[in-house]
């Protein structure tokens, strides 16, 4: 059963991806924001990642950048509702950071499972196809 760490400081958030991704047949590893989701990162070693962009104590972007500069290749999904200075800015800057995919909040469960299901995909096939972004 793929294992997948969900990063983000919004608890109702974290709750609503949990659901959709064990109603599908995931395993769920839940953090609450950066610091927490490198550390569990690194014990559990999912095979993806989904992280919210904005968020106290390391924000998602430093996130990604320091699961990426330890060499990992596994798939990352940012997800952000945008904050104060647009949402398309910080996915972008997520794009080029090292994000897999990309997915503006909010999203429909069916958006998401099909990212999930694509990155995993690749995971197993240990192929390194182009970014897939879930943005029109």
């Amino acid at each position: 059963m793929p294992k997948i760490l969900i990063i983000d400081d919004d608890a109702g958030a974290r709750r609503m991806i949990t659901r959709i991704l064990v109603e599908s047949g995931h395993e769920v590893i839940e953090a609450e924001d950066g610091v927490d989701g490198v550390r569990k990162y690194g014990e559990e070693r999912p095979n993806l990642i989904i992280t919210d962009i904005i968020m106290p104590e390391k924000e998602g972007i430093q996130t990604i950048t320091d699961i990426r500069s330890s060499g990992s290749t596994v798939g990352i999904i940012a997800i952000s509702g945008g904050g104060s200075g647009g949402g398309n800015l910080y996915l972008n800057m997520a794009e080029e950071l090292g994000a897999d995919a990309v997915l503006a909040k909010p999203f429909r469960p069916s958006e998401l499972l099909a990212l999930v299901e694509d990155l995993l995909a690749r995971d197993r096939s240990g192929s390194q196809a182009e970014v897939v972004t879930g943005r029109n």
